[in-house]
């Protein structure tokens, strides 16, 4: 129970102050006053100011704050800050990137991790070993049997299963001469060279679509390494995850929109406590890419048009640098009243979803 509290407590609160890290990071280096930098929230257990910053540690763990001079009135100037350290009175250029920083601040994260994940855990490949070979189909036509290792694709060399896939699927439907190692007596194993055509199919995409692609028949035996890495492959190798881990992440968004994605997945903090619990008992290496899938949903939510959220700050910055005033002050009242309503709605479908599926899994 401690380790879930803990864990729970490092993975949310951590999310949340990098987040606002980001933004005071960036506000300092344009010069804007910070007030406070708060880790946690409710009554300040320690704190101590530091040039004209008080930096504290509050009472609740779960996340931090950044109050930056003007944000709120422009007329609020704590005792000490000058007008030029006020944040309202910036440009909107400047304000948008001091806004736009917490999110990013959560991607950069997110990197980080898979950076640290590459690092010292190396990665998992998934050897071109085939497990299952279909009926009636190209592969069987050709002669490959379950057991066989796929050594090279038109004479290039694959070492994944991920590289032999996308070596057909870029084939077009054209004849592939594959090399393959084929288990004989003993330990040894015999090298044999095949002809396989690709043939078009549907299949299911991870969000249930149907797409086309080229394929062979073939299914993975699921043998795989680890691959250990260096500081610097580790680097390109964790940027790729990242990259993918953003792009999935925003892919289901757009999916959930379309409605391809039913409303019943949407999670909220229970599920994410309980995901965040799992991880814990199971290890450190799956505990921090979950961390970096939350930051990464973390950030990529925050950047909706959503008034209340860093991304509608961002939508009011870019249309008063386009219109060279800042929106009516009647419709960002407006604007923020209909984000307020559309966060609690989405926090209370995440919240009964949440409910719904311990029931389930309690009955």
């Amino acid at each position: 129970m401690l380790t879930t509290v803990v864990a729970i407590i490092a993975v949310l609160g951590g999310l949340i102050f990098f987040h606002e890290l980001g933004h005071f990071v960036v506000a300092r280096a344009f010069g804007m006053g910070v007030s406070v930098f708060s880790l946690g929230f409710g009554p300040k257990i320690l704190k101590r100011v530091s040039g004209k910053t008080e930096y504290a540690l509050s009472l609740v763990p779960l996340g931090g704050y950044v109050a930056l001079v003007g944000e709120t009135d422009p007329k609020d100037m704590p005792e000490g800050f000058t007008r030029e350290e006020n944040f309202a009175l910036r440009p909107a250029w400047q304000r948008l990137l001091v806004v736009a920083a917490g999110p990013l601040a959560n991607m950069l994260l997110a990197l980080l991790i898979c950076w640290t994940l590459a690092f010292g855990w190396g990665v998992q490949v998934l050897l071109p070993e085939v497990g299952a070979v279909g009926e009636d189909s190209p592969a069987a036509a050709a002669g490959v049997k379950a057991g066989d290792r796929i050594l090279s694709v038109n004479d290039r060399q694959v070492e994944s299963w991920e590289e032999m896939s996308a070596a057909i699927a870029g084939s077009q439907g054209a004849p592939l001469r594959l090399e393959i190692a084929r288990p004989a007596s003993g330990a040894s194993f015999t090298t044999l060279p095949l002809v396989v055509t690709p043939v078009q199919s549907t299949r299911k995409t991870i969000f249930g679509e149907d797409e086309t692609a080229w394929i062979i028949g073939v299914r993975a035996a699921g043998a795989t390494i680890t691959r250990n890495l260096d500081f610097l492959e580790a680097a390109s190798v964790g940027a790729m995850q990242a990259c993918k881990m953003i792009s999935l992440t925003w892919q289901s968004l757009v999916k959930l929109v379309q409605r391809v994605v039913p409303l019943d997945q949407v999670g909220g903090p229970i599920m994410i406590a309980q995901m965040v619990s799992d991880q814990a008992h199971q290890g450190l290496a799956g505990l921090l890419a979950l961390t970096a899938l939350i930051s990464v949903n973390l950030g990529i939510l925050n950047l909706l048009p959503i008034p209340v959220l860093d991304g509608g700050q961002i939508f009011f910055f870019v249309l008063e640098m386009l219109f060279r005033r800042p929106l009516n002050e009647k419709m960002r009242e407006y604007a923020m009243r209909a984000g307020i309503a559309a966060l609690v709605c989405l926090m209370l479908l995440a919240t009964f979803n949440d409910v719904w599926r311990l029931l389930k899994g309690a009955g």
